[in-house]
């Protein structure tokens, strides 16, 4: 088992609390939190860490005005990269977002001003998005000649559907405020995502790990699969969480009527 705190992190700041929630911090302000290829190394590192170190829950934060700009576009004009270079760099973004979404650890993200291009990416491999009065979304790439590469055509056409996330690309157009909750690009609009992120995060984190672990890998595993198999794959893991034993004793307290209640505000 891999400490988190023994992580080689530079860009990423982690911490854990004693509930075994993980505040994981963009440290790169100045960039407006651009992704450069050093932040995606660690991203994939501390994402394969996470679920091996008693993580309950992540909040995935950013220092500075703004959540993420996307692509160090300026590293990446440096660079100067070859095809083969560039393709290299974006299947390292998809292993980074990939140990995110399919890690069973849920992950809520506090955002704020640019959810931009690889941003937006960013944002749509973790399970819950939550915004401020601050933050916009976009995916700028048609306007700078180029074409998203870390998943958008996977996860964010999956929250807001082809014809937008296509819209979002050639007219460079903005979500926010109660339209970006309504296309599907986050989940809740408060004044301090950062709070709201940790308030969620607590309330997670006390179901049980192995509802947590199949709420957030199986789905999106079965979203993969043809009707049919998803059937049997999602009967098989109801029949592994559903027996469980930490679930015996919330099921108890459901029939004597102790447990909490399902009822709207």
């Amino acid at each position: 088992m891999t400490a988190l705190d023994d992580l080689p992190l530079t860009n990423l700041g982690v911490a854990m609390d004693a509930d075994g929630i993980a505040t994981v911090t963009l440290n790169r302000a100045d960039k407006r939190n651009a992704l450069n290829a050093a932040t995606v190394e660690e991203l994939v590192a501390l994402f394969s860490a996470i679920p091996r170190a008693g993580v309950r829950a992540v909040v995935l934060r950013a220092e500075g005005s703004h959540f993420c700009a996307g692509l160090d576009l300026v590293e990446h004009l440096n660079a100067d990269r070859t095809p083969a270079e560039f393709m290299q760099l974006c299947l390292r973004w998809h292993e980074a977002f990939n140990k995110m979404e399919y890690s069973g650890v849920p992950i809520i993200a506090a955002l704020k001003g640019a959810v931009v291009g690889g941003g937006l990416e960013l944002a749509s491999a973790v399970h819950i998005r939550v915004a401020d009065a601050t933050t916009y979304f976009a995916l700028p790439e048609g306007q700078r000649g180029l074409f998203t590469g870390g998943g958008a055509t996977i996860r964010v056409a999956d929250l807001v559907g082809k014809a937008r996330m296509i819209d979002m690309m050639l007219t460079g157009r903005i979500y926010k405020g109660a339209e970006a909750v309504s296309v599907g690009l986050c989940q809740y609009l408060v004044d301090d995502s950062e709070a709201k992120a940790m308030e969620i995060a607590r309330a997670v984190a006390a179901n049980t790990p192995l509802a947590n672990f199949a709420v957030c890998s199986a789905i999106s595993h079965m979203q993969n699969m043809s009707a049919l198999d998803a059937a049997y794959a999602e009967s098989m893991v109801a029949g592994i969480v559903n027996t469980q034993a930490q679930a015996r004793g919330r099921l108890a307290a459901f029939a004597d009527k102790t447990g909490a209640r399902v009822r709207p505000d």
